[in-house]
């Protein structure tokens, strides 16, 4: 059963999924193209500041914008509510889980998730952080454990329940580290009185030499400083290899009991099937040329963090940040916008790196751009700057800004609430 859309003299381009590289080309071709978007979320949702609403330092709806609301008013742009399920490149038809769509042009844009590297109890028992549910679920998850550490008399039991890892040094990792370290040192003792929080430990474990190992040198050990100022154990060229739910299994001597372990250790590009083998690659992710189309396909191209763009100069494909799925998706809305039909003009793609930032909670943050490397309260508010000026919807950067200055004046996060109960995926 085909998909009921408006028929139009132009040509039909499907964007699957609504993330920074499918928004920013729907914007590049609207008016040129007939542009059917498909997400099985009726919203964007600006991943960077997710663990803020893991830590109750905002609301989920402060970060996401419905895609619908986003196009209002563009002519010949369609959203459908759906789950993308096989391509057949052969006939120009998509399957989905409301029924097929025929394409001129589409466009894979569905990003990434978490990777667990085949430990299958560990996936089980761990925590990820890769959706606004994801983050809801932790947010409702720590609170939970800490109503229940009150309740119970097992001293080693109340500890496990108060101790929080986190695998992975990354941005994600680093930031997350430092959110919870601020609220183990302002917020968490004045909402539980009863607990000795000197108990609580807060690890962060890394396989590398060094925390933000994408970064330099000089802002990696300023990150690991603030990180250690915030009373976060930074544990360097470890590895974790099992979970089962309290015990945490590493490749050292070192044993850490804690009821909540959060995975930030990698990702794996999310393919759909019916992408021709030739094209796959490891991580999940789909090889496409210098223009991003699919290698040995003539409409299909792929966008951000699914697409492997494997040359020379980027042998291991660009890093799964933002700031390239943007760039790639302008690069191909002008290239589509000069010749659909042929390549007649078109310009391979050059990624610029505009630099890297990361913040390690209030005042303390590691810049590294094209125009500054700084660390400390100055590069935190660039980082402040730069997020909110990245996120959409006027709406979105007016609450954020306020939610930040009320926490900034007052070292306190209001929204300690617990609205869905986190149900334990326990399979151990």
């Amino acid at each position: 059963m085909f998909i009921d859309l408006p028929q139009v003299n132009l040509p039909r381009l499907v964007i699957v999924g609504g993330g920074f590289a499918g928004i920013e080309l729907a914007k590049q071709v609207r008016n040129r193209f007939q542009v059917v978007m498909i997400d099985k979320n009726n919203f964007h949702t600006f991943q960077p500041l997710l663990y803020q609403v893991a830590t109750a330092g905002m609301e989920p709806d402060s970060i996401v914008f419905p895609l619908r609301k986003l196009f209002k008013g563009v002519k010949h742009f369609h959203f459908r509510l759906a789950e993308a399920q096989e391509i057949i490149p052969t006939k120009n038809i998509i399957k989905t889980s409301i029924g097929e769509i025929e394409y001129d042009y589409l466009v894979i844009a569905t990003g990434s998730t978490t990777s667990y590297f085949g430990m299958e109890r560990l996936m089980a028992n761990s925590m990820p952080m890769k959706s606004i549910s994801e983050a809801l679920d932790l947010r409702s998850c720590i609170l939970q454990n800490f109503e229940k550490a009150i309740n119970t008399p097992d001293l080693k039991e109340r500890e496990a329940l108060m101790n929080l890892v986190i695998v992975g040094g990354g941005p994600t990792g680093v930031e997350l580290a430092g959110a919870l370290g601020e609220l183990k040192k302002h917020v968490l003792p004045n909402d539980y009185p009863e607990l000795d929080f000197r108990r609580m430990q807060i690890h962060l474990i890394d396989s590398g030499e060094r925390v933000l190992g994408s970064f330099e040198e000089k802002a990696s050990l300023a990150a690991k400083k603030f990180l250690e100022e915030l009373d976060v154990h930074v544990w360097l060229n470890m590895r974790v290899t099992d979970y089962d739910g309290l015990e945490v299994t590493t490749d050292s001597t070192e044993e850490f009991r804690a009821a909540t372990l959060i995975w930030a250790a990698g990702v794996v590009g999310v393919r759909i099937q019916g992408i021709p083998d030739s094209a796959k690659t490891r991580g999940g992710r789909i090889r496409v040329d210098a223009f991003n189309q699919v290698v040995d396909t003539t409409n299909i191209f792929s966008l951000g963090d699914v697409a492997a763009m494997e040359t020379d100069a980027t042998p291991q494909a660009h890093p799964q940040v933002a700031q390239v799925a943007i760039q790639m998706a302008t690069n191909l809305g002008k290239n589509l916008k000069r010749s659909a039909t042929t390549r007649e003009g078109w310009k391979p793609f050059q990624y610029k790196d505009k630099g890297s930032m990361a913040t390690v909670g209030r005042n303390r943050a590691v810049v590294e751009a094209s125009f500054m490397k700084t660390q400390g309260i100055f590069a935190w508010f660039v980082w402040m700057f730069i997020h909110l000026i990245a996120l959409v919807g006027f709406r979105n950067r007016v609450v954020v800004f306020f939610n930040w200055l009320v926490n900034y004046i007052n070292y306190d996060r209001g929204l300690r609430v617990i609205i869905r109960p986190f149900l334990p995926r326990k399979n151990s």
